[in-house]
């Protein structure tokens, strides 16, 4: 595996955290959910375009296991850019961290962009609800993606991309009230550290939930669009935005 694809994801998690957490910890007041969720969504698409083409783009634990599942990457691999996300979202949120405490009076503890649920959650949602909303939330997202780079998606070429940064601003929309939306395991841990708390004890819903979104995505896919077994084994699948 070349260096350079885990770099990338490494980088892509970082930014992603740095930018688009970045916005719902120092600038919710005056963006409100509608500027968060454009700010997930503009963040993800160009990194889709600016690092598709390297990696693949996934700066997502479950993307890559949607990609493992559908066959489009080995295991070494997807164990590699895992690696590299989680680092990348720890570093994203090291950085994010030190910016925030620059802001005089900005709480950082138990909160920093953190998902939650029960009395995290804006609405409440319990457990079991902030489980299957991250589930649903992370199906639409890693279908998308797999969906748009997959082979057969000559419709989508070159604006891949496009697609899946919409998805995710949507799912935002949906998803903050309920839990601030994860669907990305990297996204979540890296802000639960420098939170602690109930962040920190809250945070495995937000590692596993987005996994099993991701497995379920692989196989709604396979039934829909095919299976992968042509794809290079130990490739990354290139996002949609690399086949312009």
């Amino acid at each position: 595996m070349e260096t350079r694809k885990l770099v990338s994801e490494f980088i892509g998690t970082l930014l992603l955290v740095l930018f688009a957490v970045g916005a719902a910890v120092l600038a919710a007041e005056y963006i409100g959910t509608l500027g968060i969720a454009l700010a997930f969504g503009f963040t993800l698409l160009a990194l889709a375009y600016a690092l598709g083409p390297v990696s693949g783009c996934h700066v997502n634990p479950a993307v890559t296991l949607g990609m493992l599942l559908s066959k489009r990457i080995g295991v070494n691999t997807a164990v590699g850019y895992w690696i590299a996300q989680f680092l990348g979202g720890i570093a994203g949120a090291a950085l994010l961290y030190l910016l925030a405490k620059q802001v005089p009076g900005l709480q950082t503890s138990e909160a920093f962009g953190s998902n939650g649920f029960a009395d995290r959650s804006a609405v409440h949602i319990n457990t079991g609800g902030a489980f299957i909303a991250e589930v649903l939330l992370t199906f639409l997202l890693v279908f998308v993606v797999l969906a748009v780079t997959h082979r057969s998606a000559k419709l989508t070429a070159g604006f891949g991309g496009l697609a899946i940064g919409i998805s995710l601003a949507a799912i935002h929309l949906i998803g903050i009230p309920l839990t601030g939306t994860s669907v990305n395991p990297a996204r979540s841990l890296g802000p639960a550290l420098f939170a602690g708390g109930q962040a920190l004890s809250q945070v495995w819903l937000f590692i596993l939930a987005p996994l099993v979104g991701g497995a379920l995505a692989a196989a709604v896919h396979a039934v829909v669009h095919g299976d992968d077994t042509a794809d290079t084994a130990d490739e990354p699948e290139p996002a949609a935005a690399a086949k312009a």
